[in-house]
């Protein structure tokens, strides 16, 4: 104990030589310990708190698990038509808090001419929890006037992005154009490209025709003709409707289908059987097939579309504060609208699952899977934004790789200090281990300094980084004062920089200053307990 106490005794003695302040050797090695430990808790808190923000901010909107709906029969639509009933199941799973309807596609937006294509989401606004979360997003301090009240009425709330771009404001119109309108209005220019179905499918009109106008005969007042003949024209027929091809023309030749499922079948004879009013209807349909007029049929495909293409106009009443960092629908309106424009009608794309903790996604979802069926499919928001949580992760590592290098350069200016202290305390190790001190002694008289320097550093360096993260804010508005502002909130989305201070992470970066800062001192301490005595006497 004796030993260990005059080295202890010797390190405090060399650290504070004149017994009223800290010599500059130790204040060089306390204040680079201190700097190192403070920028690493400072930047990791910041970090960690730009994460858990965007991570709230997505869960605000971003459906914890989303159910589709994917039919057995390629041919039917992946549409959900009740979703109220179709998630009963879903709502029995144990950790499900909430259940909503899904729909999210893009329309072009129309601001004065303006045109861009932008994201939206649907919100159910007769959710209150719904309309809850988007006004936690609004951005209150540049739009004072913004709302989540969008009602049932076509009125909207865009991103601070978008309002900045096209410099609108709350209270002003803007115009929204479905893409799926343009598909439907490019579908219908391709089709009035194509001759009438008389001409574009000749070969098999004639010969369907033909077949028709052969196989009549005459039984009493009805008409007959061989089934085979029969089936023969209507396969004929059928080929040219599944073709593309104009609406009226379609119209006409399912009158032709219908006519000839409609006629009696006799088996007996192996005939069809029509009825007088059934081959008038049946010669009626295939003469006005016959003499189409294209241009007609066209003006009315194109005139139809002016309710097609025309424009929502929607009321802009909120805005909410977007950030570059995460990825977020550009405008949220209410679901009647979204279904609108979506063209879904009574449909929705998917029925949106929130959960009690969002967390526990990936088990919830396994247990949606087997409830709902073959039919249904899952997708949590961590499939969903996999890549883009991989990526954070991957700047955190870096982050951590980069700044513990600030530790271990401040570790590495310790060493040369030592090494300094080391050479100008050659006389006195010299006397030392003339009068009887170990090496070990001398190398713990060393080792000690540079733990308590480490000690010390770490623990003020994470109590500064504590202070600093505390007033961020003040520290913000100084640098705006002086026009200099690296955080804006355009691109971080916050006003006030988060940040969440992490208890385990800070203890562990002081204790890695503490251990690089003591094996620093080790090394000049071992050359140091390896002099000789005779020489260190000389002052050689």
């Amino acid at each position: 104990m004796a030993r260990r106490s005059f080295s202890f005794l010797l390190a405090r003695r060399y650290l504070n030589p004149r017994r009223s302040m800290l010599s500059s050797f130790s204040i060089i090695s306390l204040v680079g310990v201190l700097l190192g430990v403070l920028v690493l808790v400072v930047v990791m808190a910041v970090y960690a708190g730009l994460e858990r923000d965007v991570k709230s901010r997505l869960l605000g909107f971003t459906p914890h698990i989303l159910l589709t709906h994917h039919p057995l029969d390629p041919a039917s639509p992946n549409t959900v038509n009740d979703w109220r009933k179709d998630s009963g199941p879903a709502k029995m799973v144990t950790g499900v808090d909430a259940v909503a309807p899904f729909v999210s596609d893009n329309v072009i937006l129309d601001v004065d001419s303006t045109q861009k294509p932008v994201m939206f989401q649907a919100i159910d606004t007769e959710d209150p929890s719904q309309v809850e979360r988007i006004t936690r997003m609004l951005d209150r301090d540049h739009y004072p006037d913004s709302s989540a009240d969008m009602g049932l009425d076509d009125r909207v709330v865009i991103s601070s992005t978008l309002a900045e771009q096209f410099g609108i404001g709350v209270g002003q119109t803007v115009r929204l154009y479905s893409t799926r309108n343009f598909e439907q209005v490019m579908a219908a220019y391709k089709i009035t490209e194509k001759p009438p179905v008389r001409d574009a499918f000749a070969e098999k009109w004639k010969k369907a025709n033909d077949l028709l106008s052969q196989g009549w005969k005459k039984r009493g007042e009805a008409d007959v003709i061989p089934t085979a003949t029969l089936q023969q024209s209507y396969d004929l027929f059928h080929e040219i409707w599944s073709e593309r091809i104009r609406e009226p023309e379609r119209q006409l030749l399912q009158d032709v289908l219908d006519t000839m499922g409609e006629a009696e079948r006799d088996e007996a004879n192996g005939t069809h059987v029509f009825n007088k009013e059934q081959r008038e209807q049946l010669d009626q349909s295939l003469a006005e097939l016959g003499k189409t007029d294209p241009d007609k049929m066209d003006g009315e495909t194109l005139k139809s579309l002016k309710e097609v293409v025309l424009p929502k106009e929607a009321l802009v009443v909120g805005v909410y504060q977007a950030s570059q960092m995460t990825l977020t629908p550009e405008v949220f309106m209410p679901l009647t609208l979204a279904q609108t424009l979506s063209g879904l009608g009574d449909s929705v794309q998917g029925i949106s699952i929130r959960l009690s903790d969002p967390y526990k996604a990936g088990e919830v979802a396994k247990e949606l899977s087997a409830r709902m069926g073959p039919e249904w499919r899952t997708l949590t928001w961590m499939q969903q934004y996999s890549a883009f949580f991989s990526l954070i992760n991957q700047q955190r590592m870096m982050m951590y790789f980069a700044l513990s290098f600030i530790v271990l350069v401040s570790a590495f200016s310790m060493m040369a200090v030592m090494f300094t202290v080391t050479i100008q305390k050659r006389r006195e190790i010299g006397v030392m281990k003339a009068l009887g001190a170990t090496s070990g002694q001398i190398v713990r008289v060393f080792v000690y300094q540079g733990m308590i320097l480490g000690f010390f550093g770490a623990v003020l360096g994470v109590g500064l980084g504590r202070v600093v993260i505390h007033y961020r804010g003040v520290l913000q508005d100084c640098l705006r004062q002086l026009g200099f502002d690296p955080f804006t909130s355009s691109f971080t989305g916050f006003t006030i920089l988060p940040a969440y201070n992490n208890p385990k992470e800070q203890v562990a970066f002081a204790f890695l200053a503490f251990l690089l800062c003591s094996f620093a001192a080790l090394v000049p301490a071992f050359f140091a307990a390896r002099s000789d005595a005779a020489k260190s006497l000389r002052n050689l």
